[in-house]
This record gives C-alpha cells, structure tokens and sequence, in this order.
C-alpha cells in the first residue's frame, strides 16, 4: 500500500498469534497502531468505543477475540462481551469517525450439518456459545450503519494455527515428541489455516478495498470466507504433523496416531462435524491463489527449526 498519506490502521488482539503474524507483515504505507490486552479490553465496549474515536484509524482490525471453545461454556457472558459487543462497539465508533472494520469471524458459526462447504450468505447455527458469541458480533457489525455504507467487512476462517502461541499444531508436535500414541478425532472435518496466509489475505482484503473505495476496483462483499485450501480430520492434520515434522528434523520420530471419534473425546462445547467453507468466491475478489494446507503446514514448521 502506497501512494499518499499513510493508511492508519488500530489492530486488536497484536499480541494472539495471528495479531503478531500481521504486525510482522504489516505492509509499506500502513501505520499500525498495535493493541493487546494491555492497552485495551476487548470485555469493555466504552473502551473500544473511546479508543477508536480518540485514535481515529482509518482502519480497525479486529483480530482481538475470546477463542477459548470450551471454558465459553461456563463463562458465556465474558464470551459475549469480548466476542459480540466489542465488535458492535467498533463498528458504531468507526460509523461516527468515517473509518473502516475488518471483523474476523469463524467456521464456527455453522452447525456442521449440512456436509458440504458453506457458503457466505448461508444461515448461521451454531452449536456453543463460542460460536454463538461469534455470531453476534457478525450480527452487530452486518447490521450497523457502517456496513450499510459499505464500510465493513467480516472474514471467517477456520482451525488456524501458526508457529506462536497456544494451537493445535504446537500441541501436536509437543505430544508426537513425548507419547508413543495419540489419539485425534477424525469425524470432524474443516480445513488448517496457517497466520502466514490469514494474515497476507487480511491485509490483501484491506488493500483491495482501499482501491475499491478510490474507484480502481470492485467493492468487496460484506462477508468473506478464507482457509487454506483441501480438506482434512483434525486426525489428517496430526498424522501430517507427525510426518513432516520427522522429515524437518523437529521430530526424532513420531507418535502412533489413533483415529478416534467425537463421542471418544467428549468436551464441554460441542464442534461441527464438517465446517469446511466455500472460498471460490472470496478468493476471486482478493484476487488471491490459495496455499494447499499441507504446503502451509511445512512452511509453518519450517519456521520453527530456522
């Protein structure tokens, strides 16, 4: 991004592990005011609200968020404060300031029912209050003044992990190094979405929408899909965990993984069986080629023995 005054954007949740993989690939031409919990809490609507009017951005990414599936059950209401208030209160802030919101969202804010991939405009149903929560704050952002103008748009995707923070894949590689065994549910499937991809399409998505405002391009829906590209079972993704990460060297061999089903490891929130989304269209209006998941897992692991 460039040409013409910087674009500011106010990035929340910086710290998480997608909000540290943005800042690292925060383009030219983007001033990026950074916010963690340290400097705002995402449980407070006023404070979301009163940083925006105060900072001004010409851009809130709203990557900040309540991820944790099953303590959501017994603590709903902090769910939803974080997860559906925040961003409403974002979304009215930025309609009085003349900004913009890019809302990540999730795949679990489908039921997983229906067994193929779902597409932008499809109901929402979720099965917890995560994705419940979710729901919301997609809810409260689609229906503001800021997206009736235009002004905002929500990306979901799916079971994304990366090379920091607290994930599926660093638990993996954690567990095929301590345990002769593992047993992963291979009945749900959906698609591995790594922080280095999320975070280009994140700020793709921003830049073709600035282009798109200044008349060089087509405005972008209101809500867009994006994972990696395949499919798989949380099984599929540990045995490939395994696999390259022996052939990497992380890994002096790897663990026996058992396919086990949902009903083997009952959780407090219930998951979709199949939350696969459809991206063809999204993808064309970033005008962005996908990385296979499989191909996106490698790079991530390649990281983590550089």
């Amino acid at each position: 991004m460039s040409g013409g005054p910087p674009l500011t954007v106010l990035l929340t949740g910086a710290g998480g592990q997608l909000g540290q993989e943005l800042v690292a690939r925060c383009p030219e031409g983007v001033r990026l005011i950074a916010t963690g919990r340290a400097e705002l809490d995402l449980a407070d609507a006023q404070a979301c609200r009163q940083l925006v009017l105060e900072r001004r951005p010409d851009w809130v990414l709203n990557a900040g968020a309540y991820t944790a599936v099953d303590r959501a059950e017994s603590e709903p209401e902090l769910a939803q404060a974080v997860n559906g208030a925040a961003p409403a209160a974002l979304a009215a802030a930025l309609a009085d300031t003349g900004g913009r919101l890019l809302h990540l969202s999730t795949d679990f804010v489908f039921d997983g029912h229906q067994g193929t991939p779902y597409g932008t405009g499809q109901p929402r149903s979720p099965l917890g209050v995560y994705g419940a929560t979710k729901a919301a704050g997609e809810e409260a952002v689609l229906a503001s003044p800021l997206a009736a103008e235009g002004r905002a748009q929500v990306l979901r995707t799916s079971w994304v992990y990366g090379p920091v923070g607290r994930n599926f894949c660093l638990t993996m590689l954690r567990l095929h190094g301590e345990k002769e065994e593992i047993g992963v549910v291979a009945d749900q499937v959906g698609c591995p979405t790594s922080t280095p991809t999320l975070a280009a399409a994140c700020w793709r998505l921003i830049a073709c929408a600035e282009a798109a405002a200044a008349g060089a391009g087509e405005p972008l829906p209101p809500v867009l899909h994006w994972s990696d590209a395949g499919a798989a079972s949380w099984y599929d993704f540990a045995v490939a965990i395994g696999e390259l990460g022996q052939e990497l060297g992380l890994l002096q061999r790897q663990a026996r993984v058992k396919p086990i089903t949902t009903t083997d490891y009952p959780t407090p929130a219930r998951r979709p069986s199949y939350s696969l989304l459809d991206c063809t269209a999204s993808r064309a209006a970033l005008d962005l080629e996908p990385l296979h998941w499989r191909a996106a897992l490698r790079q991530v692991l390649g990281r983590l023995g550089g």
